[in-house]
């Protein structure tokens, strides 16, 4: 299948989950729903990179690691994402990502990501698809 992130309604907070052929393009997938969270993604360029790193003890914790490391960089340099290249090995992670600096003038920050809170973390492996998905609250 081809890869894919979706949001799902959970209470109050709101769910993200990411989907594709390997574990990376779930992890890959489930980023770009979080930064979907914060902005319209068709107004994101990919014009710059940065390499982010993380490591956990296991694959559930390692999403957590992920997805804090998003938030981070949203929070902190102002950074919007349009798309990543994530690598797994023994959890570890090393990714690029894609993006721009937030531009008021053409993006919209539906909330102002300044830490998050990941519930029901779950990294499953379904036929010929992995999910990454998790429940958080920005």
């Amino acid at each position: 299948m081809a890869p894919h992130w979706s949001h799902f309604e959970h209470e109050a907070d709101i769910g993200v989950r990411g989907c594709g052929p390997t574990v990376e393009t779930a992890f890959e997938q489930a980023a770009l729903a979080l930064t979907a969270v914060i902005t319209d993604l068709e107004n994101v360029a990919d014009t710059h990179t940065i390499s982010i790193q993380c490591q956990a003890p296991d694959i559930e914790l390692l999403l957590v690691d992920w997805l804090n490391a998003i938030i981070y960089e949203m929070a902190t340099r102002k950074w919007l994402f349009a798309r990543f290249q994530v690598d797994i090995k023994d959890r570890r992670l090393q990714a690029t990502a894609w993006g721009e600096a937030v531009d008021i003038a053409r993006h919209a920050p539906a909330v102002e990501p300044k830490g998050a809170t990941y519930t029901m973390l779950k990294v499953t492996q379904q036929h010929d698809e992995y999910c990454a998905q998790c429940v958080v609250d920005v």
